[in-house]
């Protein structure tokens, strides 16, 4: 898939668990989970919106475009 999800790299620049991602913005562990290790199919705008608000980033700095070779 040309869509990598960097999402543990930037937990880890910020020094957050998975779990604390999940109680500050309100999404179950799972569907995180499911985020984080790229299985995802789509993410809501207000889901990215709560994330890059509690990272401090910019959804390019979650979500990268990588061209298949």
């Amino acid at each position: 898939m040309p869509i990598v999800v960097n999402l543990d790299v930037m937990m880890a620049k910020r020094k957050m668990s998975l779990n604390e991602l999940s109680e500050k913005v309100d999404l179950t562990l799972s569907n995180l989970s499911i985020l984080k290790t790229g299985k995802a199919k789509a993410i809501r705008f207000s889901t990215l919106d709560a994330i890059c608000k509690v990272l401090d980033c910019q959804p390019g700095d979650i979500l990268e475009f990588v061209e298949e070779e």
